[in-house]
């Protein structure tokens, strides 16, 4: 069996038959939301970044979410093997030790945990981040409007109540609560087009960068909001999941511009679904004209069942570890061990002849 599969859009798939995928050919990078899922994705992360890439010399975006904005913002820094080696290690060994007399933390308290992180991990190293000679990050966050603009004890769950069910009808009227507000290296352009949903965008710098990928990883309820961000309007800045879970965003618009690069997508699932709220809304999961030069590799569902407990990591094992916090790390560790075997197998794919008999449809 299997761990790797490979699926691509129809233009990516044509460019792969005529050329192969060559790390000159990549233009974008997406990393989506999804938390520990993200954490199958190390080993890619540090091939891609670490040795395949290094190939090249184009620019290249990276527009990430959460977890996704973490992975790429990582990408960024000097010796990147490392630094997802370091990521990795922090991510899968965290533990949320419980003041007496609390059944648990709360969001306020979780988030002065993350930021603490933040802090640690990218101390005196956001200028190697933003003066990336080659890479332009981009991290998506949610902003929200009228009664979202701030949070609160009931505004907040009002607010996301609207959103849902707005969402439900429409996408794009989830944009009368929230607004994707994306923060990018200073100077680079969105590489996608923004008429699918209402959008801002501004500059990240050394003043708002902890505090904006804070903001993209602030799952509401579970994670305080962070408030006026510098350099942006005033308001409550969320994960940028919930308006961009996977990053199903119209990269077409880079083609149509002249771009004709690919966006290589090393991801936890074959479905790129639009945002948080559309998880349930299986309709909205297919494939778009968005995604036509995208090239998404991600783990074999069935390869996923050898794992332990049958699946990748999720936020469910801190409650389902939550009295044994080392078997959660034994298990983290042995699904990020075996997931060498997607990196060896995408890069065993790119030197053969036959690859694009392997590619499915997305």
């Amino acid at each position: 069996m299997k761990a790797l599969r490979i699926y691509a859009g129809p233009a990516a798939r044509k460019h792969i038959e005529q050329h192969g995928l060559r790390p000159q050919d990549v233009r974008t990078i997406p990393g989506a939301a999804g938390g520990p899922k993200g954490l199958i994705l190390g080993p890619l992360d540090r091939f891609i970044f670490g040795r395949w890439l290094t190939q090249s010399s184009q620019p290249v975006d990276l527009v990430g979410a959460s977890i996704g904005a973490w992975r790429l913002a990582t990408a960024c820094l000097s010796d990147p093997e490392a630094a997802f080696g370091r990521f990795e290690h922090d991510y899968v060994r965290q533990q949320f030790e419980v003041p007496p007399g609390q059944k648990r933390l709360s969001p306020h308290q979780l988030s002065e945990r993350f930021a603490e992180s933040l802090d640690t991990f990218y101390g005196g190293r956001i200028g190697e981040v933003l003066g990336h000679s080659r890479y332009r990050l981009h991290v998506v966050t949610s902003r929200g409007r009228h009664i979202l603009g701030r949070e609160g004890r009931a505004r907040t769950p009002v607010g996301y109540l609207g959103a849902f069910a707005s969402n439900s009808l429409h996408r794009k009227s989830l944009g009368a609560w929230l607004e994707r507000c994306v923060f990018s290296t200073p100077g680079a352009a969105l590489p996608f087009g923004t008429k699918d949903f209402r959008t801002r965008q501004h500059a990240l710098s050394e003043a708002n960068f902890n505090r904006v990928l804070q903001a993209s990883c602030s799952i509401p309820f579970l994670l305080a909001a962070v408030h006026d961000i510098p350099g942006a309007p005033r308001g409550a800045y969320w994960d940028g999941g919930i308006t961009d879970y996977h990053l199903h965003l119209d990269y077409q618009s880079a083609h149509d511009r002249g771009d004709e690069g690919i966006v290589l997508y090393p991801h936890f699932q074959q479905a790129v679904v639009p945002g948080w709220l559309d998880k349930g809304l299986r309709w909205r999961h297919k494939s778009t004209r968005f995604l036509d030069r995208m090239v998404v590799l991600a783990p074999n569902p069935d390869w996923v069942k050898t794992l332990p407990h049958g699946k990748l990591p999720d936020r469910k094992d801190f409650i389902r570890f939550a009295n044994d916090a080392q078997a959660r790390i034994a298990a983290w560790g042995q699904a990020t061990r075996e997931a060498m075997r997607l990196s060896d197998e995408f890069e065993a794919w790119l030197g053969n002849d036959g690859r694009s008999r392997e590619i499915l449809p997305l």
